[in-house]
């Protein structure tokens, strides 16, 4: 890490956002993992009816949409992390703008600004 803070921020913050990416990048692939595992133990190799699997499609639908948002944010956390150790953390990877304070301490693993998340958002 540079010595000069990143983005305006200090290097106290810098260090608390690095430990809080790396606590959010293990909680997510730990309920990933546990996800994984409590399906096979629920489901095993028993054979389903069709009511079954009707429910077990439409919950399997809902879990790969929480996935793929986890699989997002673990690219965000891992992206996050990458600028933490390039020096350019809190400034977006789009514009080179300064990430608001707010943003970054609601979410650390902001790497867009606002805005450019909703316009990336709406284009799909």
């Amino acid at each position: 890490m540079s010595s000069e803070p990143q983005a305006g921020l200090s290097r106290a913050f810098i260090e608390q956002q690095r430990q809080r990416l790396v606590a959010l990048r293990r909680r997510l692939l730990g309920s990933e993992l546990a996800g994984e595992r409590d399906f096979q133990l629920e489901h095993g190799d028993e054979a389903a009816e069709d009511e079954d699997a009707a429910q077990a499609s439409s919950r399997h639908e809902i879990e790969q949409a929480l996935h793929d948002v986890d699989d997002r944010r673990l690219a965000n956390i891992e992206r996050a992390l990458q600028k933490i150790a390039e020096g350019s953390y809190g400034c977006s990877d789009l514009s080179g703008e300064p990430i608001p304070l707010v943003r970054l301490q609601s979410t650390p693993e902001a790497v867009l600004t606002v805005q450019e998340e909703r316009a990336r958002e709406a284009r799909g």
